[in-house]
């Protein structure tokens, strides 16, 4: 795990030298078909991220937000998953709320995971059965054990309707990083968090492990556990709650996607 933080941290310094705090960013700017950007400290975190990988952990498959999906991952027993720079358009725009992000994921399961906010200072880790940690220090999930009154932070779209639910809910900012935003329902910061469909695995698979270690858990609208290295990487709208919240949680979701109270 020590290794695994300190390839990390390494990989945000490699993202602060391109990161100006309330300006531009110095990298240059491409734009993915779809509109998003891509800059060149995201592709150079990828690079030092992809070969450090390959030394600790020779024998995993890769998958990363900023490199060609193979699908010979999917006969890997192990897999690593990056962001290399979560919230891009944050990073372009000199706010500090972006992170790297990695996970190495173990028979469908992520085992061990780290994200990196370091124009934030913030670094969170876990190992599965281990517990889970901001900055060295154990955190874990919001005690709350009904949904009235929560502090949710709303899927984009979506606000109207917490704001007009009779639940009285708390709506707390969105963070640009869906990786930040979990974490900081495992610290307990917000008590639960929803994101739209259309997420990566690669914006998650760190958040989950934490999210788990700090007796929350990650749920899509059908329930159960997330399985990772799957041929699709694409996800379905999430649910991150406590544990003890999670079943109201997720009906409460998919009363959103319906549009109903």
């Amino acid at each position: 795990m020590q290794r695994l933080e300190a390839v990390t941290r390494k990989a945000g310094d490699i993202a602060l030298a391109y990161f100006h705090p309330d300006q531009r960013t110095s990298a240059e700017i491409r734009y993915k078909n779809g509109g998003s950007p891509v800059t060149d400290a995201d592709l150079a975190v990828d690079r030092f991220l992809f070969e450090e990988m390959a030394a600790l952990f020779p024998q995993a498959g890769w998958l990363s937000e900023e490199t060609p999906d193979n699908a010979n991952r999917l006969s890997r027993a192990a897999l690593i998953v990056v962001d290399p720079i979560d919230g891009t358009t944050a990073f372009v725009r000199g706010d500090a709320r972006w992170a790297v992000s990695i996970a190495l994921v173990e028979d469908g399961r992520p085992v061990a995971g780290v994200i990196h906010a370091p124009a934030l200072d913030q670094t969170f880790t876990a190992l599965a059965g281990r517990g889970a940690f901001l900055n060295g220090v154990a955190i874990s999930v919001s005690s709350r054990s009904a949904l009235p009154g929560a502090r949710i932070v709303s899927p984009r779209g979506f606000a109207s309707f917490f704001e007009q639910s009779s639940l009285g809910f708390e709506i707390a900012p969105r963070a640009p990083s869906l990786a930040l935003r979990l974490a900081d329902v495992a610290t307990g910061s917000n008590d639960l968090a929803i994101a739209a469909p259309d997420a990566r695995d690669w914006d998650i698979a760190a958040a989950d492990v934490i999210l788990t270690e700090a007796g929350g858990a990650l749920s899509e609208l059908e329930g159960g556990s997330l399985t990772y290295n799957r041929k699709s990487s694409r996800r379905d709208m999430l649910v991150a709650a406590p544990k003890g919240l999670l079943e109201q949680s997720v009906a409460l979701a998919r009363a959103a996607m319906k549009g109903r109270p």
